[in-house]
């Protein structure tokens, strides 16, 4: 996805991750990809900079689909994740 279709998107569920360390987002991913359904997405922040790696190597391990993510004018990350199964 481009910058602006991720700017647009409305995830069904949001984690906020934002002030927890590694491997804090990882885990709070991995519990918020629950909360949605096959082919919905979730938003994971986070102002850990090793979640930028972190998640789309989580998500292409386990069958889910990292959509890409931005980077928020407040000094966080904002994550997308598709859930795959």
């Amino acid at each position: 996805m481009d910058l602006e279709e991720l700017e647009d998107l409305e995830p069904e569920n949001v984690v906020d991750a934002r002030g927890s360390a590694c491997p804090g987002p990882l885990l709070e991913a991995k519990k918020g990809i629950g909360a949605v359904q096959v082919g919905e997405v979730l938003e994971i922040r986070s102002s850990d900079a090793g979640t930028r790696n972190d998640i789309p190597i989580w998500a292409n391990k386990v069958g889910h689909e990292f959509l890409g993510s931005l980077e928020a004018d407040e000094g966080y990350d904002r994550l997308f994740v598709k859930r795959g199964k």
